[in-house]
Order: structure tokens, then C-alpha cells, then sequence
């Protein structure tokens, strides 16, 4: 397991996929369209409010008006359930 890595950016790459940017220069793609599930990810399946992702820089991580947000080290990790592709290493 790495340590702890801060989501910089994120940029929103399909109805309810998303590229998150690292700290450390990783850069992961995760798609959503499978566990979108209970009251706060269940929203998101609107692609219209699934796009208003953002980065929360105090937690270093990525969330959604509905309260919904991503543990960045699942994200980092390629962890179930996301399964992140890994589309650049760390540069650190």
C-alpha cells in the first residue's frame, strides 16, 4: 500500500467516468457505471449532476453536491470497487 496521496484534479472523461490527478503526478481513470448505489451515489447517475465532480482540497479527494466522494486511495490503488485504470505512474 503507498502512502496517502492527495486528488490535485479532476476532469470528467464520460457520463460517470472520471480522470483523477495525484499529488504525486499519478493519474488514474475510474468509471462508475456499476456501483453507483444508496442515497448519495445513487443520484449521480444523472450525468448532468455525476458532472458536477469537484476537488475538496481540504480532504484531497474528489465529492459531489449529494455528499457523495471517492476515498483517494481506493482511486489511487485500483481498489474494488472502482478498479482505477492507471494511465500514469507516480513522477515522484
Amino acid at each position: 500500500m503507498s502512502d496517502i496521496r492527495d486528488i490535485v484534479g479532476v476532469e470528467v472523461t464520460g457520463d460517470h467516468s472520471l480522470r483523477a490527478t495525484f499529488d504525486d503526478g499519478a493519474v488514474r481513470e475510474v468509471s462508475l457505471e456499476g456501483p453507483l448505489d444508496g442515497p448519495v451515489f445513487e443520484p449521480l447517475r444523472d450525468p448532468e449532476l455525476f458532472a458536477q465532480v469537484r476537488v475538496d482540497r481540504e480532504s484531497g479527494t474528489v465529492v459531489w453536491p449529494t455528499g457523495a466522494d471517492l476515498d483517494p486511495i481506493v482511486v489511487y490503488e485500483g481498489l474494488p470497487p472502482l478498479n482505477a485504470r492507471v494511465v500514469r505512474e507516480a513522477t515522484v
